[in-house]
């Protein structure tokens, strides 16, 4: 529990599958009461409220002294559940289907500079990562288990389909502007200008769908509570775009995220890219950097990953540690602008993402020496992982 680790404050949001009326969530470790439908509560708004009161308590009771806060919004994370005046913002806006949105956003991408050196190509065979057809069933003929044509699909499919996208963009939207709550605490406390704001997801868009919790009643108005709706496979590709794959699998499509760092006071290069491969792990190196601190003990595992600060500053140099991923028997390991990877099952392929960032054209056939390499380095990196988790 968040507390019990080492947090001195708390609100966890435990029922990831019930966005209006959870049943477990906890605050400073205690369980509260379950939420009663049509209470007015909303997660998202809940777990900016308590950053917000937490913030509002530092300023008032420790004024001066440094805080760290980690916002873990399950936004937008299946089902799909949406407050009906932010899902209405959106009405519409998708008629157009998921091959155009992603033509407009890979056009938007590239006059940005944000979007890779190419597109990927739809896989239309690639389903979500596990078959549930009763699922299916529950969710009624609009529901397409592959991102088909959108041409292809039937008219109450497309207005399915396009509902699901609105409530998507309405959970989003809502989640920007508690964001926006918090940061407007931020400068009220006369913090924001010296405060270190780092933004990122943990996964690629979802190609799952499942119903789970309280399940689906195809009557009820989408987004509601008593709906359980899932992006699938259609609009995850556009979510994804440019890349290859979905949630679960390690290709770009799947580990892929946003990065962004906020902060006047110590970024110097405000409002600049950088290309370079950062992780999650690198977020302990860069808050032990800033904080001037050591591991907590001495005996402790070295964090694996590196201190992003000299980006905020300056051009890093490539990154010379490998990074690997496993995830339910889909792998990956990237080494500079080499990364090998591989479905459950299938052979490792091999790509230059300095080249070919979308996973397009397999090279290992082309260079085995280097592809047996990375296969190699992967197994032992997964060995060590396996061993420091054992404990041993």
């Amino acid at each position: 529990m968040p507390v019990e680790g080492g947090f001195d404050r708390s609100y966890y949001l435990a029922d990831q599958g019930r966005f209006f009326s959870p049943q477990r969530h906890f605050e400073d470790d205690a369980k509260l009461p379950a939420v009663e439908r049509g209470s007015g509560f909303y997660g998202t708004e809940a777990i900016a409220g308590h950053a917000v009161r937490c913030l509002q308590d530092h300023a008032a009771h420790h004024a001066g002294a440094p805080f760290f806060h980690f916002v873990a919004f399950t936004a937008p994370h299946f089902p799909l559940h949406a407050e009906p005046g932010d899902i209405a913002k959106y009405a519409g806006k998708y008629e157009a289907g998921w091959e155009a949105l992603r033509a407009a956003r890979w056009a938007r991408q590239q006059e940005s500079g944000i979007g890779g050196n190419a597109l990927s190509a739809p896989e239309r065979d690639l389903g979500p990562p596990y078959h549930f057809p009763d699922a299916l069933e529950k969710l009624g003929a609009g529901e397409v288990n592959r991102p088909l044509p959108w041409g292809d699909l039937t008219a109450g499919q497309q207005r399915f389909q396009t509902q699901k996208m609105a409530i998507h963009a309405a959970m989003i939207d809502r989640m920007d502007r508690e964001i926006g709550r918090i940061i407007a605490q931020l400068r009220e406390m006369g913090a924001l200008e010296n405060t270190l704001i780092v933004f990122l997801s943990d996964n690629g868009a979802s190609a799952e769908i499942m119903v789970r919790d309280d399940g689906h009643d195809p009557a009820a108005p989408p987004g509601s509570a008593d709906t359980y709706l899932c992006l699938g496979p259609g609009w995850s590709t556009c979510a994804n775009t440019p890349f290859r794959r979905h949630k679960t699998w390690n290709h770009e499509g799947g580990i892929a995220t946003p990065f962004i760092a906020h902060w006047p006071a110590g970024i110097k290069a405000r409002g600049e890219l950088r290309a370079f491969p950062a992780h999650v792990i690198d977020l302990v190196p860069t808050a032990l950097a800033l904080a001037g601190a050591a591991r907590a003990h001495s005996d402790a595992p070295a964090a694996p990953g590196t201190s992003l600060l000299p980006a905020f500053s300056d051009d890093l140099p490539p990154r010379e540690a490998p990074l690997w991923w496993s995830h339910e028997g889909n792998a990956a390991l990237r080494l500079g602008d080499w990364k090998i990877t591989r479905a459950k099952g299938d052979p490792w392929a091999l790509y230059d993402l300095g080249k070919d960032r979308a996973e397009q054209r397999d090279l290992s056939h082309a260079n085995p020496d280097r592809a047996e390499a990375m296969a190699a380095q992967w197994a032992a990196m997964e060995a060590e992982f396996v061993r420091l988790a054992k404990g041993e």
